[in-house]
C-alpha cells in the first residue's frame, strides 16, 4: 500500500515556523510566520485562519521556506514581504529605508493632538527631516487634513519609497518631497519641524541586534561618538525654520534626555523643551516652542 505523502497544511506550516524561528532567537516568531505565509498565499493574515486546514502546494512551499531561512538568519520580515504597519496604515519598506517603529508613532500622535487642540496650529505647514519611508509625513498628512507637509531626505532611493507611500495611502497632493542634507532643503519655514533622525551612539552601536545591524541603513541610525552628529546641528538651528508659533518634535534615544534638553536650552528662540515618553515608558521625543 503506498504511503500518503506528508501534507503541509497552513496549521501546521504555522505551527513548525513558530518553533524554528523562536529556537533562531527571532523576535515575535508566530507574527513573523503569519506574516510570511500570508504573503506567499497572497491573503491578508486574518484568513489564514478562516483556512487552517488549506494544503500548500509544491511552489508555495518552496517559496515559504526560502523566506523562513532568511528570517530565521535575523533579516527583517518586514523587508522580505515590502510592507510594514506604522498609524493603522501600510507602508512599503526596502533595504534603503529603517522599518517605522511603534516608538515612532509617540512622534505623531503628539502632532496630532498639539495641532487640534493649539490656536494657531490648525492647519499647519510641516517638515519631516529625513523622511525615510515617509512614515511621519504620510501620517501627517492623513491625519491632518488641513496640513501642508515639506518631506526631506539625503537618499534619492529614500525618497522614491517615501513618495510610493504618498500615493498609496492618498496623500501625494499635499506632501512636496525634496533632496537634501538636515535643512538644506527647507526654504521656508514652518509650524512643526519633525524628525527621527540618526541618533544611535557608536558605543550603543555595538549592542544593536543583528537584524537591525545588518540590513537597514546605517546612515540613518549612527550618529556619532556620542548619538547627536544629527540631533545637535537640528536643535540649533530650530530656531531659524520655525514659525511663530512653532514646535520642534525630535524622536531621541531614552539615553540622551539630559543631554538635548541641555542642547535646547541653549538654542536660539526656542524655550520650554521637555521630553515626552512613549508607549513603553522611555523618554523617546523632544519637544519645544518656538519663541
Amino acid at each position: 500500500m503506498p504511503v500518503e505523502k506528508d501534507i503541509w497544511t497552513t496549521r501546521k506550516l504555522l505551527g513548525w515556523t513558530s518553533g524554528y524561528l523562536e529556537k533562531q532567537g527571532v523576535q515575535s516568531p508566530r507574527l513573523s510566520a503569519e506574516m510570511l505565509l500570508a504573503h506567499v498565499l497572497s491573503v491578508p493574515r486574518v484568513s489564514l485562519y478562516t483556512d487552517l486546514d488549506r494544503p500548500a502546494g509544491d511552489l508555495e512551499r518552496a517559496a515559504y521556506r526560502e523566506l523562513v531561512e532568511r528570517a530565521a538568519a535575523h533579516e527583517p520580515v518586514q523587508y522580505l514581504v515590502g510592507r510594514a504597519h506604522f498609524f493603522s496604515m501600510v507602508f512599503e519598506v526596502n533595504a534603503d529605508v529603517l522599518i517605522p517603529r511603534p516608538s515612532t508613532e509617540t512622534l505623531v500622535e503628539h502632532v496630532i493632538q498639539h495641532a487640534k487642540r493649539t490656536p494657531g496650529f490648525r492647519d499647519p505647514v510641516v517638515a519631516d527631516i529625513g523622511t525615510g519611508s515617509g512614515a511621519i509625513a504620510v501620517s501627517l498628512a492623513k491625519h491632518l487634513p488641513g496640513a501642508r507637509v515639506i518631506a526631506t531626505d539625503l537618499s534619492d532611493a529614500a525618497l522614491a519609497v517615501a513618495q510610493r507611500n504618498a500615493e498609496t495611502n492618498g496623500v501625494a497632493d499635499r506632501i512636496e518631497f525634496r533632496r537634501g542634507d538636515l535643512y538644506e532643503a527647507m526654504g521656508e519655514r514652518v509650524n512643526y519641524l519633525c524628525s527621527n533622525p540618526p541618533y544611535i551612539s557608536d558605543a550603543e552601536w555595538a549592542e544593536v541586534e543583528s537584524n537591525v545591524k545588518d540590513y537597514e541603513p546605517t546612515g540613518a541610525l549612527r550618529s556619532g561618538a556620542d548619538g547627536l552628529d544629527h540631533l545637535r546641528p537640528l536643535i540649533a538651528q530650530a530656531g531659524e525654520h520655525l514659525l511663530e508659533p512653532g514646535q520642534l518634535v525630535f524622536e531621541i534615544a531614552a539615553s540622551q534626555r539630559g543631554a538635548v534638553l541641555e542642547l535646547a536650552g541653549s538654542a536660539t528662540h526656542i524655550d520650554g523643551a521637555h521630553v515626552v515618553a512613549d508607549a513603553e515608558g522611555f523618554d523617546r521625543v523632544l519637544v519645544a516652542d518656538r519663541v
